[in-house]
This record gives structure tokens, sequence and C-alpha cells, in this order.
């Protein structure tokens, strides 16, 4: 693509919108719709609680694992080869699990189709940077924002509503079977659609004979991977036993390891996995920063809500799903209006999204302790956890323009990837510690405590996220009156 538009869509950007958002669409319902389903997967092939959990963990590990040195590698080869590949092993992962026989093959399948998400999310991080921009690119992102939105949202309804029409033993192999013709469409379209330009790698230098070569730095990919792995498998392999956290300090020591060879590695000339300088800049390392510690908090509250309504009131499972489609809906047509004017209101915006999802997480609390006491109706919670997504929509789709914004293109997939990184280990995370607390309260004082205890851990973590925003804002404040700039962010 030549110059482009910064204030107006143009048709091709449009054709890439369509080709990147429908396969990344279908990665994130893959990891909310499983919850729902679970229980008749479980009946269906004969899977114990320790086999049916690695359905969840072998897809979260998988895909974070790979987030990184796939988005290097889509900056290096072409993010439209890798997003190609991406997508047809998501669709071979998504064909083999439906059509799953026992455990062990749905859990081999589980990771396959995680390692396909793990190629593909960060090629529609890069794209988004390598060809939107201005107005456009935060547009582009708040429809990004808005895929997250309703993938969360819509996966629990989607998965109760395919095993009500299609009964419990195809109602939950449709769930990954449905992935299958859409992703075939994506493979096609990307052929057609995609510029020239994505099939054609930025990073590659010749070597003394005047070949062409690729800098993928294979020593910092092995040791990002096996440090990211250590520092998620604790968190989601929790029946192993407390031995199984001290993997974490020494996940941590192989992430500082890598750290310091990427940082060598650069200053004897090659292209490192992750420019180590893109930490120094202000909105790359707030930003990176904030959205890992709210993703941390935010993706645990659809976990205990459903533990709360299934478990503590009954509520089936498409009823309990139901409570989270508002949230996913004012989600989606927050990020849309948020990505129009994210560059007119700057971090100011992020920081008001982190008070308003904040106060629908205090008020949903504060709703159960009131339906405990008084009868009130819970169903009020489609108002509080609406409010939730309101402010969810308004912070995450920009930041993530924000926090991108200064970073060169040859390194846009891979920093989109230790961005999306940081989401996946902060989900990993979060929701173990909100689970726990959950199951430590609720047997002392019940459903109603255990989940306003649960509430309060991710309200707490959300507040941390707001002080980092805050910490960015009054930083860049103070950055442009040393400049002699307007103050706007």
């Amino acid at each position: 693509m030549g110059n482009v538009s910064e204030t107006v869509m143009t048709a091709e950007q449009r054709k890439i919108l369509a080709v990147m958002l429908v396969p990344m669409f279908m990665s994130l319902l893959s990891v909310s719709i499983v919850n729902v389903i679970l229980p008749d997967m479980q009946r269906s092939i004969g899977a114990s609680n320790s086999a049916i959990q690695w359905v969840l963990s072998g897809y979260t590990l998988a895909f974070g694992v790979l987030l990184v040195a796939a988005g290097r590698a889509g900056d290096l080869f072409g993010r439209g080869r890798l997003f190609v590949i991406g997508v047809s092993v998501f669709a071979l992962g998504s064909l083999i699990s439906g059509l799953s026989p026992d455990p062990l093959v749905l859990n081999i399948a589980r990771v396959v189709m995680g390692l396909g998400s793990g190629l593909l999310s960060p090629q529609g991080v890069g794209m988004l940077q390598q060809y939107f921009h201005g107005q456009v690119r935060g547009r582009a992102f708040g429809m990004f924002g808005t895929i997250v939105g309703v993938s969360v949202g819509i996966g629990p309804v989607l998965g109760g509503g395919l095993i009500a029409v299609l009964g419990d033993e195809w109602g939950w192999r449709s769930a990954f079977l449905i992935n299958v013709p859409i992703a075939l469409a994506a493979i096609i379209l990307g052929r057609f659609w995609l510029p020239r330009s994505a099939w054609v790698g930025a990073g590659t230098d010749s070597d003394s004979h005047g070949r062409r070569r690729a800098d993928f730095d294979p020593v910092g990919l092995v040791l990002l991977g096996v440090g990211t792995l250590l520092v998620m498998l604790p968190f989601l392999e929790r029946s192993a036993g407390a031995w199984i956290y001290a993997l974490v300090p020494v996940g941590v020591a192989v992430v500082w390891l890598w750290v310091r060879w990427e940082n060598r590695y650069s200053r004897r000339g090659g292209s490192p996995m992750v420019d180590m300088q893109l930490f120094r800049t202000r909105s790359f390392a707030y930003g990176a920063s904030l959205t890992s510690m709210y993703f941390v908090g935010m993706p645990g509250i659809w976990v205990i809500v459903a533990l709360y309504l299934q478990n503590g009131l009954g509520f089936p499972a498409l009823h309990a799903g139901l409570v989270g489609l508002p949230s996913a809906l004012l989600s989606a047509i927050a990020a849309q209006a948020a990505g129009r004017v994210v560059l007119t209101f700057g971090r100011k915006m992020v920081v008001l999204g982190v008070a308003i999802g904040l106060t629908g997480v205090v008020a949903s609390a504060l709703l159960v302790v009131a339906h405990e006491a008084w009868g009130i109706s819970i169903w009020w919670l489609l108002l509080t956890l609406g409010v939730t997504g309101l402010g969810q929509g308004m912070a995450i789709s920009p930041n993530q323009t924000l926090t991108l914004a200064e970073v060169p293109v040859e390194y846009a997939g891979s920093s989109g990837g230790v961005m999306q990184t940081g989401q996946r280990v902060g989900t990993a995370i979060g929701i173990a510690i909100v689970t726990a607390v959950f199951f430590v309260v609720q047997p002392v004082a019940g459903y109603g405590a255990a989940i306003v205890a649960g509430f309060g851990f991710i309200a707490l973590v959300i507040v941390f996220a707001g002080i980092i925003g805050l910490v960015d804002l009054a930083r860049g404040r103070a950055k442009a009156r040393q400049e002699g700039q307007p103050v706007r962010s």
C-alpha cells in the first residue's frame, strides 16, 4: 500500500480488517466457549477432571508461549504468510477436537488449536500497525476491541445455545467444528485480499556470500518460550500440588536471562526478537504494564460469576451465559466509539475506562450482598456487569492504540506479541488467584461471600492498573510542559 489516508478507511483497509478480525474472533471465542461445554464434553468422552482441565490449560499454554516468537516470525517472513499458516493450524486443531474419540486426542488437538492461535494473533496486531495510521488506526483497534469484548461475552451464550439445539453430544463438538468453514474462508480471502507486501518480510540481512537470510534469534526464541511456559504452567496446572509453584521463580529467572541475551544479541549487531529499547519508550512500557495488570483482574469475573450462578443459585448454563451479554455488547460499542476519539483524548480515556470498569465491579459485589441479604433480583447483574463492559471497551482498545503508537513497523508483530503475552500470563495468574479465593471462602461462608471476596480481589487489581495509568498520564503531562507542547495526554 502506498500513502494511505489517516482519517478515512479505504476499501483495501476494510478488506484487511475483514480477513484479520474474523479468525482472531474465533481464537478468542475458543477460550470463553469451553467453560460452558466442559460438563457435556467430559461425559461424552469419559474424561477425568484432571484430563478435562488440559482442554483449557493446553490451549492457553500453547497460545501464550508462541505469541512473541510468532510475531517476530511475521515481521521477518511476512505477516500474511504466518497468518495463513496459523489459521490453517487452528482449523486442523478444531477439526480434530470436534471429532475426538477420547481425552488424549482432544487434549492434543487443543494444543494444536493453541499453536494456531499463537501464530495468527500477533499478525493481526502487526498488520493494524503496518497498514493503518492516525485516526484510522484508532478505529481499527476499536474494532479489535469489539472482537475481544464480543468473543468473551458471546462464548458462553453460543456454547449453551449449541448444546440446547444440537444436544449434549454434537452440541460441544459443533463448538469446535464451526471454526473449520470460517477458517477456510479466511484462508481463501487472505490469499486474494491481503496486500502483496503482507507476504514479504522486512527483517532480512545478507550473509557473507550475498544471500538473503532472516535473523530470527533462535536462542532468544527458546529462552522466552521456556520462561513463559514455566511462569504460566503452575497457574494452569494447580492439581500437581504446591511444589509446582517453585517453577515460577525459575521461569522469571529464565525471562531475565532472555532479556540479557537480547541486549547482548543487539550489541553484537543482530536483530533481537524484541528491541529492548521499546521498554524505554514511556507509552509502550506503561501501556504494556497496564494491560497486563488489567488482565490479572477482569477475565476472572466471568469465572466466578458462572460458579456463583450455576453452582450457588442453580442457573442453567445458557442463563448464566446470558448475564454477560450486555457487558459484551456495551464493550463492543464503547470500543468502537473510543477508537474514533482516542488520539484526541489520549491516556485520559484509558484511565476513565479503568475507573468505570472498577465501578461496575464494586456495584456487582454490592448487588450480591443485597441479593443475599434482602432478596434483590440477581438479574440486576445485567446492569452492573454492563457498566464493567463499558469501561473495558473504553480502556483496552485505546490503550493498545497508544501503547503501540511509537513502535517501529519492523517490530510491530513482536511488540504486539509482548502485549498479548502479558495478557495471557496475567489472565492465567488472575484466574488462578480469584478461583482460589472463591474456593477458600465458599465452604466457610457460602457462595455469596465467596463471589464478593473474588470481586474484592479483582477490584484491588483494577485499582493498581488505574494507578499505572495515572502515573503515565502525569508523566505525559510533565513531558508536554517541559517541551512547551499542549497538555493532551
